[in-house]
C-alpha cells in the first residue's frame, strides 16, 4: 500500500510538472518579441555594443565619422523596442531619407548586420529572438541600400 501511495504521489508532480511545462511554454509563446528581449534595458546594451562593434569594423565605420552616436544610440533603442512592440516610439527620419545619397552598398548594409548579429550573440540572444528581429528590421534594407 505504501509503494502505490508513492507512486501515486509521483504521478501527481509528473503531472503537476507537465501541467506548468505546458503553461510556460503557452505565456512564453504570447510574449512579445519586446518581453522576450528582455525589454528597453536589454535593448539599450545590445544598440551599445553593436555601435561599438560598427566603431571597430573598419569595413563600414568610416559612415559613422560624422554621427551623433549619442542620438543614434537614442534612435536605435527607440526603433527596436518599438519594432520588437515594446512602448517605445521612435521618433528619428524614415529610413530612405537618412540613408539618401549615402550611396550605401549591400556589402554595407551586410557588415551592419554582423556587428548586430554579433552584439545579439555577446548577450546570448535566443535563435528564435534573434531570428525575429532580424526579420522585422531586414525589410529596411530596400530603403537603405543604394548601391546593390
Amino acid at each position: 500500500m505504501r509503494f502505490s501511495k508513492q507512486i501515486a504521489t509521483v504521478a501527481v508532480a509528473v503531472a503537476a510538472t507537465w501541467t506548468l511545462s505546458s503553461a510556460t511554454t503557452s505565456f512564453s509563446a504570447e510574449r512579445s518579441l519586446y518581453e522576450r528581449l528582455g525589454g528597453v534595458g536589454a535593448i539599450q546594451a545590445v544598440v551599445t555594443k553593436f555601435i561599438g562593434n560598427v566603431g571597430a569594423d573598419k569595413r563600414i565605420n568610416g559612415r559613422f565619422a560624422t554621427t551623433d552616436l549619442k542620438q543614434l544610440n537614442k534612435h536605435l533603442v527607440d526603433q527596436v523596442c518599438q519594432a520588437s512592440g515594446g512602448p517605445c516610439t521612435y521618433t528619428g527620419r524614415d529610413m530612405k531619407t537618412t540613408h539618401k545619397g549615402m550611396k550605401l552598398t549591400t556589402a554595407d548594409f551586410n557588415a551592419l548586420v554582423e556587428d548586430l548579429v554579433k552584439a545579439l550573440d555577446t548577450f546570448n540572444v535566443g535563435k528564435q529572438e534573434k531570428d525575429e528581429l532580424l526579420a522585422v528590421l531586414g525589410p529596411m534594407k530596400k530603403d537603405i541600400v543604394e548601391v546593390p
